[in-house]
């Protein structure tokens, strides 16, 4: 691709990607293989210049170990996802299925679920104490598991036509993953239009795919709100993806302004074509009463931090209300921990557009708010009985909303899990942190909070940003959403194994880092995780992980596990 293509005309780039589709049904599935493994070796050459480039987008400095996140929630991301693909095509091509070696049980309410972490000794190792399982729908068979496994690369040579994907702007793996899911889980060829906050990485990510763009299969562009209305609009686009707001899928379904949200109480959609999408939420934090040592409270305010402040809060699944008991005894101590760590956390600029107006808004809506850190960061307590905008609305700032109900562990989480239900807008991802010993003590009562709530990805003593990197998990909002009220989103995306007929993921972690943990009597060697925003060596470490990932070797392991362990 030239420096110049992608501003060629629409309707040129519409016809390249028109022969590209022609071309992409005629590729076998090691053909397709191949493709992804150029991926790979691209992602890899170019991966430092991504990051130098997402850190002057963020205003990173380069020596910062906050630049981790973007070398987790960028390159590495993205390799996994690759990865996750090209084994699936491998099973596909050797006739098989992407389920060959995973193994499948039965989840609560007659469900299927498969365990896709950890599924190799490296993730053993390098994840040890984290899971993911992906549940079914209810009523799914084990046969219709297996035989959906695939989705369109089953039948590679029915294309589906050319699909825009409009992306992110505040997760630099997420456009690139939406694109490549288009492909091989819809069989669509792509046009991919960058959020203008990512423009400026437009010519890593043309070097990143530059085989595709060759064959047509993808073509990236740039511009504003008239060149994504002008691709999604093409009669010869066939479906639409978003990762953004709900405002910004609303005036794509309905149009913009007060006409669009007239249009949508009528229920007069503009699109004539279909649309996925990622919309995030109001995220919880359900924190579960129990008997916590000094150092579990301090560890657990730290993680808490990390769901809210990674990227200053410009995530889908940054948690948005933490949920607390009002008759835990250690609750004030608890609350203490939490301001501490949230004051502490390094600051940041706020780069994405919008973030001052909307902590502003906050402050405005909430005269009683903390300031905290150098007054960046808002912290509000709300009674949870109140209507508030907090409950309603996702911020996408740093703004911690705290809120309380009443009941011991098991009343507690059956009434918290309603609140998030009923309460919090949004299905995309919740967090629930509880001691191994409650969980135990629950039992029963664990599992069915667990299974009525609501959400696509659910965290237990993880964070659901955990089931964003975990390329074989789901990632999208709770099934059952329309584009009359999207709420998180329609669909999913990353899947790796092409699983069909799915409902949630759920992660679980280590509720304490090694070695506490195994002091304590729990069987994991994991130290602090890498993505905490309090992790000293974050940046070494994803770099180590990144390059992990793109070309696995038992030799590259003593230096990830050193730099894991001083973090």
């Amino acid at each position: 691709m030239t420096t110049t293509e992608h501003t060629a005309p629409l309707d040129t780039l519409v016809e390249q990607l028109q022969h590209g589709e022609k071309v992409w049904a005629t590729l076998s599935p090691r053909d397709r293989i191949d493709l992804l493994g150029a991926l790979t070796d691209a992602v890899h050459r170019h991966a430092q210049e991504w990051i130098d480039v997402a850190c002057r987008i963020k205003q990173l400095p380069s020596h910062s170990p906050l630049v981790g996140e973007e070398w987790l929630s960028g390159p590495y991301a993205l390799l996994g996802g690759v990865a996750a693909l090209s084994a699936s095509l491998t099973a596909l091509e050797e006739g098989g299925s992407p389920l060959d070696g995973y193994h499948l049980t039965t989840a609560p309410d007659d469900r299927i679920a498969v365990r896709v972490l950890p599924h190799t000794l490296f993730d053993r190792l390098l994840l040890n104490g984290f899971t993911a399982e992906v549940w079914s729908r209810p009523g799914v068979s084990m046969d219709e598991f297996r035989q959906g496994a695939g989705l369109a690369q089953r039948t590679p040579a029915w294309t589906g036509g050319i699909g825009v994907v409009l992306g992110a702007g505040n997760i630099f793996s997420i456009a690139p993953l939406d694109a490549l899911y288009q492909l091989f889980a819809h069989n669509r060829v792509v046009l991919l239009k960058l959020n203008p906050v990512t423009d400026p990485l437009l010519p890593v990510l043309e070097r990143v795919f530059a085989r595709f763009i060759e064959l047509g299969l993808v073509k990236i562009v740039t511009g504003g709100v008239e060149v994504g209305a002008a691709a999604v609009t093409h009669p010869a686009v066939t479906h639409v993806h978003i990762t953004g707001s709900i405002t910004s899928h609303d005036a794509i379904v309905f149009g913009p302004g007060d006409e669009g949200q007239a249009r949508k109480v009528r229920g007069e959609r503009l699109l004539d074509k279909p649309i996925t999408s990622e919309l995030g939420g109001v995220s919880p934090t359900i924190v579960v009463p129990g008997r916590w040592s000094t150092r579990d409270l301090a560890y657990q305010a730290e993680h808490i931090v990390t769901q809210k402040l990674h990227n200053n809060g410009y995530n889908c699944v940054a948690s948005q209300v933490l949920i607390i008991s009002d008759d835990w005894t250690q609750k004030e101590e608890f609350l203490t921990a939490v301001r501490a760590a949230y004051a502490k956390a390094v600051t940041r600029p706020a780069y994405y557009p919008g973030s001052d107006d909307r902590t502003t808004a906050a402050l405005d809506d909430h005269p009683t708010a903390e300031r905290s850190g150098d007054g960046d960061r808002i912290l509000v307590e709300l009674d949870s009985t109140t209507h508030d905008a907090a409950f309603d609305e996702e911020y996408f700032a740093p703004v911690l909303v705290i809120t309380s109900l009443p009941g011991d562990c098991r009343q507690f989480l059956n009434r918290a899990v309603d609140f998030a239900n009923q309460r919090l807008t949004g299905t995309l991802g919740a967090n629930i942190i509880a001691h191994p010993h409650t969980i135990r003590h629950l039992g029963d009562s664990f599992t069915h909070a667990l299974t009525n709530l609501r959400y696509g990805t659910i965290a237990i003593n993880a964070w659901t940003g955990v089931g964003y990197l975990t390329a074989r998990a789901t990632w999208g909002a709770f099934p059952g959403h329309s584009p009359d009220d999207a709420q998180s989103g329609i669909g999913i995306v990353h899947n790796g194994l092409l699983l069909d007929h799915t409902e949630r993921t759920i992660v679980r972690g280590p509720f304490r880092p090694f070695p506490r943990s195994i002091l304590t009597g729990q069987p994991t060697i994991s130290p602090r995780p890498p993505w905490f925003v309090t992790n000293r060596t974050a940046a070494t470490t994803a770099r180590r992980l990144t390059a992990f990932t793109a070309h696995p070797a038992w030799r590259k392991l003593p230096g990830i596990i050193t730099s894991a362990l001083r973090g």
